[in-house]
């Protein structure tokens, strides 16, 4: 198989992988699950201080205050989005070089999220993408796709939610 041909599956096999991942997002988003990561999050109460006066609309003190309480709000929703990445590059097959089969774990601070799996032969590509939820699948996994999500769960540590 020519050079070329192989360069059509590959790009053919990321642009699987890309759609892939955008429909997994959109399912994850999709999904009405009631659990208490969908309720509002709640801010840890401060502690009292002595009452200050309020300050008036448009000056530095309130616009500091107004911040401060949005900064909180964002990082409550930074959470929730897939911003944990590892990639594991193997060979799937002996008779390739080169380690152009992936594995790529997405999560979030729970653990939730999606992997997607592209295996390269010298005749194809398939993509896969399955469901992580708190650093497990309900699809069975290769040991690749194990890897990439050890490795997040390793960098998340003990304080995962």
């Amino acid at each position: 198989m020519s050079s070329t041909l192989a360069g059509a599956f590959g790009v053919a096999a990321l642009f699987v992988a890309v759609l892939a991942l955008v429909f997994a997002i959109q399912a994850l988003r999709a999904r009405t699950v009631p659990s208490e990561k969908t309720a509002p999050v709640a801010l840890p109460e401060p502690e009292p201080q002595p009452a200050q006066p309020e300050a008036k609309p448009g000056t530095v003190k309130s616009e500091l205050r107004r911040l401060g309480k949005d900064l909180e709000v964002t990082r409550g929703e930074l959470k929730e989005t897939l911003q944990h990445l590892a990639i594991v590059r193997y060979d799937a097959f002996g008779d390739t070089g080169g380690k152009l089969s992936w594995s790529l774990a997405l999560l979030d601070d729970h653990g939730d999220g999606v992997v997607l799996t592209s295996i390269n032969s010298r005749a194809d590509a398939r993509t896969y993408a399955k469901e992580v939820r708190a650093f497990t699948s309900e699809s069975k996994l290769s040991p690749e796709e194990e890897e990439a999500i050890e490795t997040l769960a390793k960098e998340a540590g003990p304080t995962v939610d």
